[in-house]
C-alpha cells in the first residue's frame, strides 16, 4: 500500500506542478518547478523517500519517452540533418569523455583518470525535455532545435556506452583500447538500431492480424502500442545492444510504417490523447524523481567530503561551475569549429552549422542542458569494484553531476532568454503559410473527387437521389472546400462568416450534449446509449473546435 500511496502522490504533484506554475505571477520553467516539489517532498518535514533504481528508472521512464520523441521527429529532416547530428551525437561526446576527461582528473586529483572519464561521458547527454520546458515551445529556430532534438535522441545511447566502457575498465572487466572501444560502440549503437527496426517490423505485422482477429478493438491496440518501447528496450539490451537506440529507432520506424496512418479514426484519436497524457506524467516524474534524490545526495556527499581529508565542502561547489563552463566552452569551440570546417571545404554542400551567427552558436551552445539521463547514469554506478572496494570518488561524482544538472538548468533560464530576445523566428509564419497550401491543394483534390462522385451517380441507374438534393449538397460540400483556395482578401471574409457559422453550431451541439444527459437523467435512453452519441458529439467538436483553415 506504501508504494500504492507513493504513486498517487507522485502522480498528483506532477498534475499540480503545472497549475502552480501557470498561477505564479513570474515564469518558472516547469522542470524547476517539478525538482523543487520533489525536493520540498523529500524534506524532513514530508519525509517522503523513494528509492531510486538505475536501471528500473532506465527501463520505465526513457524507453517510452525516447520512442515518442522519435515518434514526433520526421525521418526526411532528420537524415537531412544527419552530418550536425552525428557530429554533435557522436564526435563531441567522444571529445568530452577524453577532453574534459582529463581536465577533471587534473584540478581534481582525488578522482581518478578512469573515473573521471565516468563523470565526464554521464554529463555528455543533453536534455531535449528540459529545454524545451525552459523556452517552451517555437520560441527557438527550427534549423537550432532540430538538430538539437536530434541530438538529444542519439548521444543518450553514445554517453551511456561511454559509461559502460569506463566502468568497465574501472572494475577490471576489460582493458580500454582505441579500436576495442570504437568497434564495441559500433556493434552496440547498430544492433540497437537494428533491433528497433525488426521489432517494430514484427509488431506492424502482428497488430494487423490482431486488429482483424479483435475487430478493430482500439484499446487493444492502444495497449500493444504502449508496450512496443518496452519490447525493443528489453530485447535489445538483452542481446547486449543499445536500448536506448532500439526505443529511438522503432519510434522512428512507427512513424514511418502505415500502421499509424490506416488505423481506425478511434485508435488514432484515443492513442494521441493516451501518449500526451502519458508525456506529461512520465516528464514530471523524471524531474520529480530528480528532486526527490536531491537532499540524499547532498547530504551523503557533504557528509563523505567533510570525512575526506583530500577534500574540501566548498571546492565540490566550484567545482560544479568550472565543470559547467568546460563543458560550454567544448560544445562552443566545436560548433564553431564546425561552421569554419563547413565553410572552407563543404563549399557545395555545407552544414547548417555555416549559417550560424554568434547568436545562433550561443544558443545552441547553452541550449545543451543536462537532465535525466546524467541521473540515471551517473546513480548507475555500482558502489563496489569487482575486488570489493569502494568505487573510487563515486560520491563525488554523483555529487558533481547532479550539481550540474541544476546549475545547467538555471543558467539556461537566465541565458537562453537574454540570446532569444528580440530574435524573430520565422518558422511561424513559414508554417502557417505551408498550412494554407496544404489545405488548398487537399481541396482541389477534394472538389475533383467529389465532382467524379456526383457524375457517377447521376450516371447510376441502380441509385434513386433525386436530382434536386444531388445538386444542393455537392454545391454545399463543394462550396466549403473552394473557401480554401480563395485569395488573402476572399479568405478573410470565408472566414468571418466559416467563424460566425462554427459558433452557431457549437452552441447547438452543447445544447443537444446536455439534452442527451437529461435523456438519460430521466432514464428515456440508456447508459450505452449515452456513451455511443457522446462519442459522437465529441468527435464532431473536435472538428468545429480544432479546424485549421
Amino acid at each position: 500500500m506504501e508504494i500504492f500511496f507513493t504513486i498517487l502522490i507522485l502522480i498528483l504533484v506532477v498534475s499540480l506542478s503545472g497549475v502552480v506554475t501557470r498561477m505564479l505571477p513570474f515564469q518558472i520553467p516547469l522542470p524547476l518547478m517539478q525538482i523543487a516539489c520533489g525536493a520540498l517532498l523529500a524534506w524532513p518535514t514530508f519525509g517522503l523517500h523513494v528509492n531510486f533504481d538505475p536501471e528500473l528508472f532506465l527501463v520505465l521512464f526513457i524507453p517510452p519517452l525516447l520512442f515518442a520523441d522519435g515518434w514526433r521527429t520526421p525521418l526526411r529532416e532528420f537524415l537531412h540533418h544527419g552530418r550536425e547530428i552525428l557530429g554533435l551525437a557522436l564526435v563531441l561526446v567522444v571529445l568530452t569523455v577524453v577532453g574534459v576527461g582529463y581536465l577533471i582528473h587534473l584540478i581534481i586529483p582525488s578522482i581518478p583518470l578512469v573515473a573521471a572519464f565516468a563523470l565526464a561521458a554521464v554529463l555528455s547527454p543533453t536534455d531535449a525535455v528540459a529545454l524545451g520546458g525552459i523556452v517552451g515551445e517555437g520560441k527557438i529556430p527550427k534549423s537550432i532545435m532540430g538538430v538539437l532534438e536530434g541530438e538529444a535522441l542519439m548521444n543518450d545511447a553514445s554517453g551511456l556506452v561511454s559509461l559502460k566502457l569506463a566502468v568497465a575498465v574501472a572494475m577490471g572487466v576489460m582493458e580500454f583500447t582505441v579500436y576495442g572501444a570504437t568497434v564495441d560502440f559500433l556493434i552496440v549503437a547498430v544492433g540497437g538500431v537494428l533491433s528497433g527496426i525488426a521489432i517494430t517490423w514484427l509488431y506492424s505485422k502482428s497488430l494487423r492480424l490482431l486488429s482483424r482477429w479483435s475487430s478493430d478493438d482500439p484499446a487493444t491496440q492502444i495497449v500493444l502500442m504502449l508496450l512496443l518501447p518496452f519490447a525493443s528496450y528489453l530485447v535489445a539490451e538483452h542481446l547486449g545492444f543499445s536500448g536506448i537506440l532500439a526505443s529511438v529507432a522503432a519510434g522512428m520506424t512507427i512513424s514511418q510504417s502505415g500502421v499509424i496512418r490506416n488505423a481506425p479514426l478511434t485508435m488514432r484519436l484515443r492513442g494521441n490523447s493516451v501518449w500526451a497524457m502519458l508525456e506529461f506524467v512520465f516528464n514530471g516524474m523524471v524531474f520529480i524523481m530528480l528532486g526527490l534524490q536531491l537532499p540524499d545526495i547532498l547530504s551523503a556527499s557533504i557528509l563523505q567530503a567533510e570525512s575526506d581529508p583530500n577534500v574540501e565542502v566548498w571546492h565540490l561547489f566550484m567545482d560544479i561551475v568550472w565543470i559547467y563552463f568546460a563543458l560550454m566552452i567544448m560544445r562552443f569551440l566545436w560548433i564553431w569549429l564546425m561552421k569554419v570546417y563547413s565553410k572552407r571545404f563543404l563549399k557545395k554542400h555545407p552544414l547548417l552549422f555555416a549559417t550560424y551567427g554568434a547568436r545562433e552558436i550561443f544558443i545552441a551552445t547553452f541550449a545543451g542542458v543536462r537532465g535525466a539521463i546524467t541521473l540515471a547514469g551517473v546513480l548507475s554506478i555500482p558502489l563496489l569494484l569487482t575486488s570489493g572496494l569502494p568505487f573510487p570518488a563515486r560520491y563525488q561524482l554523483v555529487f558533481l553531476a547532479t550539481g550540474v544538472i541544476l546549475f545547467s538548468l538555471v543558467m539556461g533560464v537566465i541565458i537562453l532568454p537574454l540570446l532569444l530576445r528580440g530574435l524573430v523566428v520565422t518558422d511561424k509564419a513559414t508554417l502557417e503559410e505551408e498550412v494554407r497550401v496544404a489545405w488548398a491543394s487537399m481541396a482541389e483534390v477534394g472538389i475533383v473527387s467529389l465532382e467524379k462522385l456526383r457524375d457517377r451517380i447521376e450516371a447510376s441507374s441502380e441509385e434513386n437521389v433525386d436530382p434536386h438534393m444531388l445538386t444542393e449538397v455537392s454545391s454545399r460540400v463543394i462550396g466549403t472546400l473552394r473557401k480554401r483556395i480563395y485569395t488573402s482578401d476572399e479568405r478573410a471574409r470565408a472566414l468571418e462568416d466559416e467563424q460566425l457559422e462554427r459558433r452557431f453550431r457549437l452552441t447547438a451541439l452543447r445544447a443537444e450534449r446536455g439534452e442527451l444527459y437529461h435523456l438519460r437523467a430521466t432514464r428515456k435512453i440508456s447508459n450505452e446509449t449515452l456513451q455511443k452519441v457522446l462519442y459522437d458529439l465529441d468527435l464532431l467538436e473536435t472538428l468545429l473546435v480544432d479546424k485549421v483553415h
